[in-house]
């Protein structure tokens, strides 16, 4: 079972009074590379459903994201030419190094 909480991987503690808060969560940059792919978006397609195409997870919708410059469109617009990213582990690492400081 895939883990699809939003806030899964956010970092979080709870204040002095007893309020859960969360960090921010930052993102690293994402530049092209030769062994990128392009697709075309197809009716239906969505952030998630690509991250679990092209990487077999969910959770990694981010990085397409992030490679494309979308922010709060989850659902694509058919058509649309869309850049899946491949050196995923490299960018992991990356977004571990910025949110956890290690």
């Amino acid at each position: 079972m895939v883990n699809m909480k939003r806030y899964a991987t956010t970092r979080q503690k709870i204040d002095k009074s007893g309020v859960r808060v969360y960090s921010t969560t930052y993102y690293p940059e994402i530049p092209l590379e030769n062994a990128d792919r392009f697709v075309y978006a197809i009716d239906g397609d969505r952030l998630d459903s690509l991250a679990y195409k092209h990487y077999g997870d969910v959770t990694l919708w981010w990085i397409i994201a992030k490679a494309n410059g979308l922010r709060g469109k989850p659902v694509l617009t058919p058509g649309k030419l869309i850049r899946i990213p491949s050196n995923i582990t490299n960018i992991i690492e990356k977004f571990k190094n910025l949110n956890t400081g290690e």
